[in-house]
């Protein structure tokens, strides 16, 4: 059910059980009242007196934790992804032609976008002849489920001004063409009611906030649709390298408010794409692939050079931006520590899906998080075995960097993996997404510290935390409580999202 976002004056939750998020945490015994006042929890206790202008909710012994957040997100991606072709379950060049020839034949005429399949494992490779043999005029886009590479026929590529070619568009020139992917599709994808009722899905999951990093429309569009229904979340929002000078000409600063007065909308970090991704073969590496490498650039590339990088952390870190970012291959890892090292730059590294155990240790000097997103686990299992072989167990090394201190914070990369938070602390506990044995299982975390990574440094709910709340019907520590159904969600004391 879906709850307006007017805040009432007070809530009280009767009757429900603490979670310790934190091994030092010592929860009641017994379940009790929490009272949440100006967007805060004011008050803990048994049989709290009930004021007047109160909403009041019967936990009935639920568990309530700090309400959780996805910390890599692509809104948009995400948002359109649910009314996209799913091209996820393809494994073969054969069955992704059959599909496009299916789905021209439904609506001749009508662009075809899909989302999710993932060819690094096809034992053919895509062509934009076989695409052109069934859809004649007709534009057709496959978006990898990397995000970092699509699959176009000649009609897409002619309409997106792209370079005739007869493989897929990657990196750079793939993302430069995405904005004009727009202009030949219609309808509302990303409307605020399309945005809207995909921030009421995460509601019901128990997520009270979202960095989106999405690259269409970025702060300046969530100024424009937070008054449209969607001040649902909180929301830190961010900027792009090409967007970066219009940040520091308004003075924005990460965690600057957008909307003058309400903090649940703010300025987020600068995003830096540092190098590619391991499907595309462009993850910036130590070593060269094992298979599939390109042969001027064996061990992937980065993006930008150390000098670039360097250069556009010093302007971030200037001007008061937090940077994120993406580094995938330990190469790029390495380069971006580096940077953060030489300017004073604060923030985090996406993704860090192979990493040096050295590099680790410099990640804990530095202070950085370590935003990571451990259902690509489940995902990029059998092909990191084939293209990085003996580099496994160095791939979201988890358990390092707990042990070194290092800040974690889970996410999905939505629309890569599903915004759920519940599967990304699955997938951080047990390392596998199928019957096999746990992949690497000495580098999980426990549910309890996955539970820790999910919930923006907030603490066992108590006297002074943010009125940020989730209320579920299992022991989120339990193992067996791999999705537990959330009964309540709430946003600086407003409900969101209520069950039944």
């Amino acid at each position: 059910m879906r709850e307006g976002t007017t805040a009432p004056t007070s809530l009280l939750i009767r009757d429900a059980r603490l979670v310790p998020v934190h091994a030092e945490d010592r929860a009641p015994e017994h379940p009790v009242d929490v009272l949440v006042e100006g967007g805060r929890v004011a008050e803990v206790g048994e049989r709290l007196q009930r004021r007047p202008g109160t909403e009041e909710h019967d936990a009935a012994g639920r568990w309530l934790i700090p309400g959780l957040w996805d910390a890599h997100v692509h809104l948009g991606q995400w948002t359109l992804s649910q009314q996209r072709l799913d091209t996820g379950r393809l494994r073969s060049v054969d069955e992704a032609v059959a599909l496009v020839a299916a789905t021209v034949a439904e609506q001749p005429g009508k662009p075809v976008v899909a989302w999710g399949h993932r060819p690094a494992t096809w034992t053919t490779e895509p062509t934009v002849a076989a695409l052109d043999a069934v859809s004649g005029v007709t534009p057709v886009i496959l978006i990898a489920g990397d995000g970092h590479h699509a699959w176009l026929n000649s009609a897409a590529q002619a309409a997106l001004g792209i370079e005739v070619r007869e493989d897929m568009v990657r990196e750079n020139e793939w993302y430069a063409a995405y904005d004009r992917l727009f202009e030949i599709t219609a309808g509302d994808g990303i409307s605020p009611a399309a945005y809207r009722a995909t921030l009421d899905r995460a509601a019901a999951m128990g997520v009270v906030g979202l960095v989106d990093l999405e690259f269409v429309g970025g702060y300046r569009a969530w100024r424009d649709r937070w008054g449209q229904g969607c001040d649902r979340l909180r929301i830190r929002a961010a900027v792009y390298t090409e967007g970066m000078e219009q940040a520091v000409e308004e003075g924005l600063r990460s965690g600057d408010p957008l909307v003058p007065g309400d903090d649940r909308l703010v300025m987020g970090p600068l995003k830096i794409i540092s190098d590619g991704s391991i499907n595309t073969r462009t993850a910036w590496c130590h070593e060269p692939y094992a298979v599939g490498g390109h042969p001027a650039q064996p061990a992937g590339a980065p993006n930008l050079s150390g000098d670039e990088l360097t250069a556009l952390l010093q302007r971030a870190h200037d001007h008061g931006l937090e940077v994120a970012t993406h580094a995938i291959g330990d190469a790029a890892v390495a380069q971006a520590l580096t940077a953060y090292d030489a300017t004073g730059a604060k923030g985090s590294i996406e993704h860090l899906q192979l990493v040096a155990h050295e590099d680790v240790d410099r990640l804990a000097r530095l202070g950085l998080r370590a935003s990571m997103q451990p259902h690509h686990l489940v995902d990029d299992r059998d092909l990191t075995e084939i293209v990085w072989p003996g580099r496994s167990e160095r791939c979201f090394a988890l358990r390092w960097l707990t042990e070194a201190g290092v800040a974690i914070t889970l996410g999905s990369d939505a629309p890569v993996s599903p915004l759920d938070p519940w599967l990304a602390i699955d997938a951080a506990v047990r390392r596998t997404g199928d019957d096999r044995p746990a992949w690497h299982g000495e580098q999980a975390l426990s549910r309890q510290e996955a539970l820790a990574a999910s919930v923006d440094g907030q603490p066992m709910v108590r006297p002074g935390s943010r009125g940020d709340l989730a209320l579920v019907d299992q022991d989120p520590l339990d193992e067996a409580a791999a999705s537990p159904t959330v009964a309540l969600t709430t946003v600086a004391g407003r409900v969101v999202h209520r069950a039944g």
